[in-house]
């Protein structure tokens, strides 16, 4: 089974974006990493905001807590192939969410999910910043 992450772990240096493979939409154009234990744990704490665009990973993890945070998030938790197995739009603050099957968490602005119609076994994959340019389009099959 392929890591959907390997390009962001091997390649740390350079800049990724995040695709669902069944929409051809980008859900971000940047992804924030929080791989070790001190980043998974801080997460977005802190924060007053979260760009549009963004999106943050943290793996290995099958649950996250708004807890202390100052706005909503949408939610998506994949396997390690990067094939959907649940999602949570506009999880607001003081809240948890959990998904026993899941490898990994990706956060992203509350809204961006209602954009990306993104649902369970749909596959997200990570782009090259270059490719994050070329938005395919609605029509096209990307895959």
């Amino acid at each position: 089974m392929t890591n959907f992450l390997l390009p962001l772990i091997r390649f740390a240096d350079r800049s990724y974006g995040l695709r669902n493979a069944r929409t051809g939409r980008l859900l971000a154009q940047s992804v924030i990493p929080a791989f070790d234990s001190d980043a998974r744990r801080t997460g977005l704490l802190g924060r007053d905001s979260f760009e549009k665009g963004s999106a943050m990973v943290i793996a290995p993890s099958n649950a996250i807590h708004t807890f202390f945070m100052r706005f909503a998030i949408d939610v998506v938790f994949v396997r390690r192939n990067g094939v959907v197995v649940k999602v949570r739009r506009n999880v607001q603050p003081e809240r948890a969410v959990v998904s026993f099957r899941a490898y990994a968490v990706i956060e992203l602005p509350a809204g961006t999910l209602a954009v990306d119609d993104a649902r369970v076994g749909d596959v997200l994959t990570m782009v090259a910043a270059a490719e994050n340019l070329v938005e395919a389009s609605p029509l096209q099959k990307v895959g």
